[in-house]
């Protein structure tokens, strides 16, 4: 019965080796995450004599080239939550932090939780590229958001408002939006304001027709009319043109790379057998269809619905201690924050929409008429219907 405990850091590990009441078989030593290194220790655990197992941290990724390929040599290996490893006990009153210790303190997690543990089994290449890609497309949507606010504080000097000029969603070909494209041909409202209405009529054609966008006459009419009631701050300069200029084209170039994203993922999770049943699910694009299959992955490894809410982070753990039983209780946010993000802005649509005829939307506003708080029927909601993501996705892949 050997426990082998793997401190994880970036580009290297530090193993130990115990055994029951203590027994140290081998001390604490590095390895590289290289191929040869990690053969070596490949090697090294098959030949220990007795079952063994293999206990490591969730570590981002820098768990994974580990991970795989003592999985792949037929060792068995869990990967745990380092919440469960920090929680527990080393039997000491001083905390001592380091790899050495830390590569003991996980060994002897192994042996108390012997029986508990579960395989590792490593993500498809589909689900782990998807899952990957999700959460780049979720940094260039922050940045997105960072790059429309600064563009629209620096317009507010020098073309107020023209974020509001038009209403048309972004173009599918390669996500830009129209009024981007309109202030790096248009970034001062002397550029308008300054020109004859005919004049004006003219250079905004043919940027409706360059830019493969329908013109319409009484549009224009209404931007020129609106640009001569509006005061700048700053003057029509070329510095003050080549700063709006370029932090347009800046702005269109993050919404390139998003369209990019959206079609690669919707390509990639349409190749996965629960592609069709998600995107049935109501409020569910194809947006929000890659995001909830590369944030649930696999619900076959999930042994009940409640774990899909644990997953989420939005189950409520239970508090009682003597007389206190708490029955109002926060939710863990123990889970991922991208899933709990996407199932709130699938909510979010459930109660824009309010169909009546959908089981989730009927028990979200019985809630809310119960006088429930906002948070709590919206949690209510993405409980009832991440159970029926898994019940029927589980229902698809058996």
């Amino acid at each position: 019965m050997n426990a082998v405990g793997i401190d994880v850091s970036k580009g290297k590990s530090t193993v130990a080796v115990i055994q029951p009441f203590g027994v140290v078989i081998a001390e604490p030593f590095d390895v590289l995450h290289t191929d040869s290194d990690l053969k070596k220790l490949a090697n090294f655990i098959k030949s220990l004599s007795g079952e063994t197992k293999v206990v490591m941290e969730y570590t981002g990724t820098y768990y994974e080239p580990i991970a795989n390929v003592l999985h792949n040599e037929g060792i068995f290996v869990s990967v745990v939550n380092p919440l469960l490893i920090d929680d527990y006990g080393g039997n000491r009153v001083r905390k001592v932090k380091t790899d050495k210790k830390d590569a003991l303190k996980i060994a002897s997690f192994a042996l108390d939780k012997w029986l508990d543990l579960r395989e590792y089994i490593p993500a498809d290449d589909i689900r782990k590229t998807l899952k990957v890609m999700n959460r780049q497309y979720i940094q260039y949507t922050k940045l997105l958001i960072m790059q429309k606010n600064s563009l629209i504080a620096l317009l507010d000097s020098c073309f107020p408002n023209a974020n509001t000029l038009f209403s048309s969603p972004r173009r599918e070909s390669d996500g830009h939006e129209k009024w981007v494209n309109f202030v790096i041909k248009f970034p001062h409202i002397d550029s308008v304001a300054k020109l004859s209405l005919s004049a004006f009529k003219c250079k905004y054609q043919g940027w409706c027709k360059k830019n493969h966008y329908n013109y319409s006459e009484e549009k224009a009419s209404e931007i020129h009319s609106y640009s001569r009631t509006q005061v700048s701050s700053l003057p029509m300069t070329d510095s003050v043109l080549k700063i709006i200029t370029e932090s347009a084209r800046l702005l269109n170039s993050t919404l390139e790379t998003l369209s990019t994203l959206r079609n690669e993922m919707d390509k990639l999770s349409s190749q996965l057998p629960e592609y069709e049943t998600v995107m049935s699910l109501y409020g569910v694009g194809k947006v929000f269809c890659s995001q909830l299959i590369a944030e649930i992955g696999d619900v076959r490894r999930l042994e009940r619905s409640k774990s899909i809410t644990a997953l989420a982070g939005i189950d409520p753990p239970p508090y009682q201690s003597g007389k206190v039983d708490t029955k109002s209780r926060s939710i863990s946010k123990r889970g991922s924050p991208a899933l709990r993000k996407t199932v709130f802005q699938i909510m979010q649509i459930y109660l824009q929409r309010q169909p009546v005829e959908e089981p989730v939307y009927q028990f979200l506003d019985k809630k809310r008429l119960e006088g429930k708080p906002y948070k709590v029927y919206m949690i209510a909601a993405a409980h009832k219907f991440l159970r029926i993501y898994y019940a029927r996705v589980m229902q698809a892949l058996s």
